[in-house]
């Protein structure tokens, strides 16, 4: 039977194809799927977040609530639910952090709007009423009442700790301290020299948005100058900061340890003389042979030669030694360093301030070419040796967390938070220096605000207003929740306190009475800016209006037709 006599739409369709239409195929089917998607990443929300245990397709395993890294290795393929963690990929490409919230936010409004469609709101009204209660809620979060501080000086490694404690908790609850001293440290020592404060270039940095400045001074804080080693062994706290790169490897040579090193780097082998066409050489006698070896020696030990009268004590290169090479370098003390990634060989030259020659000729790298560190040392962590470049000078170009863990997945679950932080810093540096309340105290006022907000609307966007105002209390309510709380008891009790006035009142994880004089006992209650619980800003204002934007793409789609899948691996048709 021909195609086109199937009734309906799939009668345009290749057999095989899919068609859903209308509210209940479609829209509820794709609310459904984004929900399931929001819950497997809600329970690994917050600092009591659970941790998933996720075996990839090349079995590899990842042990994390990150919520960045568990979407990603889950390779959702449902369309729907691919844009919710497109959104939030998009929010980590964007500020480097909040991707749970977008994701947690993007399923509860999804949630909300299942609700209204049951009660026969059309997906266009609820849409209308989201926007407005969006825009809102971001005039709201522009007021001044709720910004609780400002890292005015970007410089101060205390005051900078304290805004990324919150970031790093959520991910390492109890060792955010530590971290977090360790990624403001090293976020200060390459923070590029017109940072001065709070302005940079004599520009307020709250007036700073999404324009070409902004970008072109994202563009310069690269967040690939904070480095990050791991090394296995120990504990987190022995974890420590170097002022420079390392290099987890030994030298070559016997040599371990330079003063005031003069750095040679070349990206091709250090050995002897390679021609550079074929050729054919034709000996007549085993003396011939000598001489000919020996001038090949000959030439590699002149070249060392000049490049130890240039100054040169360190030769690092992309490719290998050869064995007569590093005879002549150890004869004139230079340290051999072979470097084989070429992401370590660009760290080293920005440690060094070196260029990348590409082979060692007969003419030694110049003085402009030749980079110069304060210190070139092996040293040895636990069982593991590596190379440090260390500099003592301020304008360090790169810096380097040296991690120690008991377990891999420990360690690398750690480098991802610390990754976070140092996107948090960037925002903080670049964006908006701005903080707001955290613990579930910014979403929890807004949701306060909003409800009043939507008692003033008229027509049918009141209710998808409402909608949205408790889709916002799905924050403070997980975090309830992970942390083992009577939910209901605390919710009642944080919508009590905020309704009268106490706008950074937020959940108590460590289940203490807390600091809120709400006329009873405020179990399960603090005042986030006394307990310095900070958020930023930029990131809360971007998770925002992504969760809303997916929600609402989402909802406006009627229909979800799907071509039939290719059959075979490599087949070209199906």
């Amino acid at each position: 039977m021909l195609g086109f006599a199937r009734p309906g739409a799939s009668g345009l369709l290749k057999e095989g194809g899919q068609h859903f239409y209308g509210i209940q195929e479609a829209v509820l089917k794709n609310i459904e799927a984004c929900k399931v998607l929001a819950s497997i990443v809600r329970t690994s929300y917050g600092p009591n977040g659970r941790n998933k245990l996720i075996s990839n397709r090349l079995n590899k395993i990842f042990i994390t609530s990150d919520a960045a890294t568990i979407v990603r290795e889950l390779e959702v393929v449902h369309p729907a639910a691919k844009m919710v963690v497109a959104a939030s990929q998009a929010q980590e490409r964007d500020v480097g952090d909040g991707t749970g919230l977008v994701l947690v936010l993007a399923g509860e409004l999804l949630n909300q709007a299942a609700d209204l469609l049951h009660q026969g709101l059309h997906p266009s009204e609820i849409v209308k009423g989201y926007k407005r209660s969006c825009e809102e809620a971001l005039k709201i979060m522009e007021e001044g009442t709720l910004q609780v501080r400002r890292v005015d000086d970007l410089r101060d490694a205390a005051a900078v700790a304290e805004a990324l404690e919150a970031c790093l908790a959520s991910k390492h609850w109890g060792a955010e301290a530590f971290l977090a001293r360790l990624v403001a440290e090293a976020c200060i020592q390459v923070l590029p020299g017109y940072f001065d404060g709070s302005a940079v270039n004599d520009v307020p940095l709250a007036e700073f948005a999404d324009d070409e400045e902004t970008r072109e001074r994202l563009r310069r804080f690269n967040i690939d100058n904070v480095r990050v080693v791991k090394v296995l062994g120990g504990s987190l706290s022995e974890s420590s900061l170097v002022r420079g790169t390392v290099l987890v490897r030994d030298t070559e040579g016997t040599v371990k340890h330079i003063k005031d090193a003069k750095v040679a780097l070349f990206t091709n082998d250090v050995d002897t003389l390679q021609m550079e066409t074929k050729g054919t050489v034709v000996l007549h006698s085993g003396k011939e042979l000598e001489s000919y070896t020996k001038t090949e020696e000959q030439i590699l030990g002149e070249r060392i030669r000049k490049l130890s009268e240039a100054g040169v004590n360190v030769v690092v290169t992309g490719g290998k030694f050869g064995e007569i090479a590093l005879h002549y370098l150890e004869m004139h003390g230079i340290m051999a360093i072979r470097c084989p990634s070429k992401y370590d060989l660009r760290r080293v030259v920005r440690a060094t301030n070196a260029v990348a020659v590409l082979s060692l000729g007969d003419t030694p790298p110049s003085l402009e070419e030749i980079g110069s560190c304060d210190e070139v040392s092996v040293e040895e962590r636990g069982s593991t040796k590596m190379i440090v470049f260390g500099q003592r000078s301020d304008a360090t170009r790169i810096s380097t967390i040296v991690l120690r863990g008991a377990t891999q997945n420990l360690l690398d679950d750690v480098e991802r938070a610390i990754d976070d932080a140092v996107h948090m810093f960037k925002v903080l540096a670049c964006r908006d220096p701005r903080l707001v309340a955290g613990a579930g105290a910014l979403e929890m006022e807004l949701a306060s605000r909003l409800h009043d907000f939507a008692d003033r609307a008229k027509g049918l966007d009141q209710l998808p207003m409402q909608h949205f105002a408790e889709a916002l209390k799905i924050i403070p309510r997980t975090l309830a929740e992970n942390a083992g709380q009577n939910t209901t008891e605390v919710m009642t009790r944080l919508y009590a306190a905020h309704r009268q006035g106490h706008s950074h009142a937020g959940v108590d994880i460590r289940l203490e009475s807390g600091t809120m004089s709400t006329g009873s006992e405020a179990r399960g209650i603090i005042n986030a800016n006394e307990y310095k619980i900070w958020d930023s800003l930029a990131v809360k204002n971007a998770a925002i209006r992504k969760a809303v934007d997916v929600a609402c793409t989402i909802l406006m789609v009627d229909a979800l037709i799907m071509a039939k899948q290719v059959s075979g691996a490599g087949s070209g048709h199906g």
